[in-house]
Parts: C-alpha cells; structure tokens; sequence
C-alpha cells in the first residue's frame, strides 16, 4: 500500500474547501493547529521508529483529528472526525483495520486522554503538545476567545485561570518523549498562572482538577499522590539565567566572527592578488632575460617560489571545507547535530529537516547547545583561517626581504 499517496490525499481532503470551510473561522481549533499536531506526530512517530502503517495511521489520524469541529462543534467532535475519517479513507480502499486503528487514536483524545497504544499515545500528546512551550499563554488566549464565541458569553479571566490551573496540575504526557522535552517548561506555565493568581488574590486550594488524572503506563501507582496539595505546593525553581542577555551575547558572537571571517578573507584576497601581479611580471618579463643575466636565476627563483608558497596558505585560508550534509535521528536524540550549519542538513529532505528544527527549537538545551556549537565552529574555522593566513604572510615578508637582498647581492657581485 502507498501509504506516502494516501496521507497526501488525506491532508488535500483536510485543506479541501469543502472539509474546511470554517476551518479558520475558529481562533485555535483551525487548520494551522491541525498542522502543528501533524508535524509534532510527525517527529515522534520518527524518534520511535515506526513501522510504515503505524507512521500512516498517526499522522492519518492528526490530520482528521479535528475535523468535527467543521461539522457541528466542540461536542462528539472526535467521534465525528473519526467518521469523516473512516468515509474518506474506505473511498481510497484502506483496509478496515486500519481505519479503526485511526478511529481509536482520534478517540484516545476525548478529556480525560485515554490512551491504549503507542500510536494512541502519540496523538494526545500531539494534541497538547503546546502546554510545555513558549507559546503557551498565546494559545491560552485563542482558546478563551474561541470558548466565548463558541458559547456567546464574556468568559472571566479569573474563572479561567484556575480552570487552567486545574487542568495543568491534572495532565500529565503519555509518551517518555514529550515528558523529557515538555515538562519543564509546562511545569514553569502552571507556576506563571499559581503566580498571577495568587498576585490577583484567587485562592488556589479551593481549584478542583477540571480532568481525572491520567496515569503513564510507565510510572507508579505512587504518582497519584500528585494531587495532594502539600505536593501541588512545591515549586520547581527558576532558572535565574536571563534569557535575552544570553540571545544577545550569541548574536554579538556570531556577527563578531563574520566580520573577523570577512577581514581574513579580504587578507587572502589582497595578498592572492599582489602575488598573482609579482608571478605574472616575473614570467612574462624578467623570465627572457635570465639568459642574459644568469646571476639572476637564483633570486628569480626564490622570489617565485616565495610568491607561490604565500598564494598557497592565501587560498588554502579561503577555501571552503563541506561536510558530508545528512544527520541522522540518533544525531537529534543525542543532540550531536548542528542544525543552524548548512553543511550538516544540506542533503537532507525538508521534512526532515523541518522535523529536526522543531525538536531543537522545542528543547532550550538543545537550543542553546546547538547555538554554542555554532559560534565554536565559526571559533575554529577562525583559528584555522588567521593560522595559515600569518605563516602566509610570514613567508611573504622573509621571503621577499631575503629575495631583494638576494638580487642586490647577485647584480653588485656576479653581474657580467
């Protein structure tokens, strides 16, 4: 089955006029969260490896996930979807197990998430994938003003805060995956809102979890001790370490090494140049009249061989060195790539790529690790270029003097 051909005709049905004629008529539940969850399936399905049906049926299921919301609101809409789901892909003669398997993941994201399977688990973490970014309080703010145009009325900004304290404090990530790259930041969410609350004076012992509890299959029964509020009280610590400073000081780094890159260029080139004009004058003129002239030969040849071997480190300090331009999914696991550098993606597909950038840009430490990176190799193609560039220009001035004097020595003593 040409399971690349059939996602292609699932995302052209979903983009369709006639799937989404209001699709973005809603502030948050529109075509463009459909695409983040499909990209975010995306780069899970890849980082545990899926086999070709499984992948299809995640991403399948992302991109159909939403669908009800077209058709008649927020309620049973991921029932709906699942039959929007299972029309369009009968149609394409995609066998009956693999439309169920697409219609329990779109199922699986019904409040509270339940989850069965990898797959299943995927998707609802997809789903809410933003709870644990930087985009969180933008989101935040979608939803509320979809909740009031959906329900006609003025949602107090209070009232839902602490609905979404509730929420935050009750959900937890199914897949190991978003729970080592989210949680963080989501937990740095929850204690923004439990801080503006408490600065508004609402009072949060009284806030219910607005969502039971989902427990990972992989933790515990002990992890449902979370709701304690003696728990709930415990603040994870901020980093104290200022995130523009640090942007900036990367930026002053890399703009300071391309203009030091682009004065060790302009270096070579002049000094490519004065050599080519002496190499050229040599062997078009003073060349004839060695004849003539034999007590020449050997400072011609020294300063020809100086004016070679200076042209040499010049290029050797301007040339460019590729590497080979693929990376590979334990690259990104173990944070070993630079993304920021052309020549480690190249060769790459852009859905690759583009899957690789959203892990990094997801991940602060592998953000500002790949950063780091970057500004240590323009660091080191630096040091390399301004090395070949003195031994260059080393050999241009000693060879040069010791040629000059070379020619006085053979016109005062062996001229004929």
């Amino acid at each position: 089955m040409n399971y690349s051909f059939l996602l292609e005709q699932a995302e052209s049905f979903v983009r369709s006029k006639d799937n989404g004629k209001h699709a973005d008529e809603r502030p948050f539940h529109n075509l463009r969260h459909t695409e983040r969850v499909v990209m975010n399936a995306s780069a899970m399905a890849r980082h545990y490896k899926l086999e070709d049906k499984d992948f299809f049926t995640v991403i399948a299921a992302a991109w159909f996930h939403d669908c009800g919301y077209y058709s008649g609101g927020a309620a049973a809409h991921e029932q709906r979807g699942a039959d929007v789901a299972a029309g369009f892909l009968r149609d394409l003669k995609v066998d009956e197990d693999t439309i169920t398997a697409i219609a329990h993941c779109i199922l699986a994201t019904r409040m509270p998430q339940t989850p069965e399977n990898l797959m299943e688990e995927i998707l609802c973490d997809a789903d809410l994938y933003h709870l644990g970014t930087d985009d969180f309080a933008d989101f935040n703010k979608l939803l509320r003003k979809e909740r009031e145009e959906t329900l006609n009325i003025k949602i107090d900004k209070n009232e839902w805060r602490l609905k979404n304290i509730s929420f935050l404090e009750s959900h937890r990530y199914h897949t190991d995956y978003c729970r080592d790259l989210l949680d963080s930041k989501k937990q740095e969410n929850l204690e923004k809102l439990k801080k503006k609350a408490k600065k508004e004076g609402q009072v949060l012992s009284n806030v219910v979890a607005a969502v039971p509890l989902p427990k990972p299959k992989s933790e515990p029964e002990v992890q449902d001790k979370l709701e304690e509020p003696e728990i709930q009280k415990i603040k994870k610590p901020k980093s104290d370490r200022p995130d523009k400073g640090i942007e900036t000081m990367f930026r002053i780094s890399s703009g300071n090494h391309q203009r030091l890159s682009d004065m060790a260029d302009n270096k070579a080139n002049i000094m490519i140049t004065t050599n080519s004009i002496i190499i050229s004058v040599l062997l078009s003129i003073l060349l004839r009249k060695l004849e003539d002239n034999s007590n020449l030969i050997i400072p011609t040849l020294m300063l020809l061989t100086v004016c070679v071997t200076t042209m040499v480190f010049s290029i050797l300090a301007t040339r460019p060195s590729v590497p080979y331009g693929t990376f590979t999914q334990e690259d990104l696991d173990n944070k070993k790539v630079n993304l920021l550098f052309f020549g480690n993606f190249y060769r790459m597909n852009y859905e690759d790529y583009a899957s690789g950038m959203q892990e990094m840009m997801n991940d602060r430490d592998f953000l500002y690790g790949s950063l780091t990176k970057d500004v240590y190799s323009q660091g080191v193609v630096l040091g390399k270029k301004y090395r070949l560039l003195r031994t260059g220009y080393n050999v241009f001035m000693f060879g040069i003097v010791s040629s000059v004097i070379a020619f006085v020595i053979s016109s005062i003593f062996f001229s004929s």
